[in-house]
């Protein structure tokens, strides 16, 4: 017994001695996405104040391809020593590995959520053209045209794909969905009438929105957002518990010891909490997520888990 107790405290002092000398060197936060787009940007704002909470330089680094999955893979295949970070999101974390076939990892399994950063609101939009100016006349007019209302999404199998899916679903809506490769060539057809409505994140929609270009007629948040105020959701708009978001958050390979974690989930937490960092957020269009490390474990495997229920449901399957 006395063994067993002097092997307990050694274990102890050594998790405490390597959450103290963690991080010695920079760490990588790789993000599986071109430069520029909005996982880039979420990634390089929290960079700079991230490392000052850490105490070394967190270094941004691009591994693009297959859509997020190259990135995603290779640091669930690097050492689960802190050293490694991915800037997850819907598409590689959750929405995405819902509908791949063949995904060569587990999102659950093979990361340990280390905490989140921002979400996204969907927004339901609606072409010039289009002879609908709310919600309700939306959706008189899909059930008018039996099935053939046009809404876009950024291609099948997307986030917004799923959205509109899950709407269809709660709502008891017949629409034809209309996917295309990313949210610009489909807001372009939008603000030109070629397609009738479209689902798409609030960031790619909220300039075409306040110029006119196109109408808005709900938003998926359960509260509305402060950017829109006088958007209702679909929730208030009679789809009870419609919630529909991307989000962005901090992952390491699984196996991460725990003293590292808190240490590096701490230190996300002092980042966030940086006024300039949630104002740039804030300016972006997006909501920061305050949610402690355990809790953003459970939201991302809930939000795993409704997006494989609607994939499987919609027979959704991406090669």
């Amino acid at each position: 017994m006395r063994a067993m107790y002097l092997g307990l405290c050694i274990a102890a002092l050594a998790g405490a001695a390597l959450a103290q000398e963690f991080p010695n060197r920079p760490v990588r936060l790789v993000v599986p996405w071109p430069p520029a787009g909005n996982v880039d940007i979420t990634a390089r704002t929290v960079a700079p104040a991230l490392g000052e909470a850490l105490g070394q330089q967190v270094i941004v680094e691009n591994k693009a391809g297959a859509g997020g999955r190259i990135g995603t893979e290779a640091v669930a295949k690097s050492p689960a020593d802190g050293y490694t970070l991915l800037l997850g999101s819907s598409g590689t974390i959750t929405a995405g590995p819902a509908v791949w076939k063949n995904l060569s990892f587990d999102p659950l399994k093979d990361f340990a959520a280390i905490g989140p950063i921002q979400s996204v609101p969907i927004v339901l939009t609606v072409a010039p053209k289009t002879p609908a100016t709310s919600y309700a006349e939306y959706v008189a007019l899909a059930k008018a045209k039996g099935g053939q209302l046009s809404i876009a999404s950024a291609g099948n199998g997307s986030s917004n794909h799923l959205a509109i899916e899950l709407l269809m679903r709660q709502a008891n809506l017949k629409l034809l969905h209309v996917p295309y490769k990313g949210s610009g060539p489909a807001l372009t057809d939008l603000i030109g009438s070629q397609v009738e409505s479209m689902m798409d994140q609030l960031t790619a929609s909220i300039g075409h929105i306040r110029e006119g270009r196109i109408r808005v007629l709900a938003i998926s948040s359960l509260k509305r957002s402060p950017l829109l105020p006088e958007v209702p959701t679909l929730d208030e708009l009679g789809v009870k518990g419609y919630e529909a978001a991307t989000f962005t958050g901090i992952f390491a390979p699984a196996g991460i010891s725990p003293q590292v974690t808190e240490r590096l989930s701490a230190a996300l937490r002092k980042a966030m909490a940086n006024e300039p960092v949630r104002e740039r957020y804030r300016a972006m269009g997006v909501e920061v997520m305050d949610l402690g490390q355990a809790q953003f474990a459970a939201y991302v495997r809930a939000d795993y888990e409704k997006w494989l229920k609607v994939a499987r449901e919609g027979n959704i399957v991406i090669e």
